[in-house]
């Protein structure tokens, strides 16, 4: 599982797709720092795979950090790769 501190992207039950760094993590809840969730992914990422690997694009819709948040009914836990560290801090926000 992924470390304390690392920069992941979480899914939940109910559709939610956030990133953040891993503060913890107890079965199916997660607590996140600096989280902001994904509100729309476009085509180009390739998935929801790809916010994980290259991030979003300016395509996306991803919304302002906020300093923590609980997650609960987590169905994963995505380590991300530096390139989509750099997109997600960027947030994109297309109109």
């Amino acid at each position: 599982m992924a470390k304390k501190t690392q920069a992941v992207m979480v899914t939940t039950e109910f559709r939610g797709v956030f990133f953040g760094y891993l503060e913890s993590i107890d079965g199916g809840t997660a607590v996140l720092t600096k989280a902001r969730n994904c509100i729309y992914w476009s085509a180009d990422v390739k998935g929801f795979m790809g916010l994980a690997t290259t991030g979003p694009t300016k395509s996306c819709k991803i919304g302002p950090a906020v300093p923590r948040i609980t997650l609960l009914n987590v169905t994963s836990v995505v380590e991300c790769e530096e390139a989509a560290i750099k997109a997600w801090e960027a947030s994109p926000w297309s109109m």
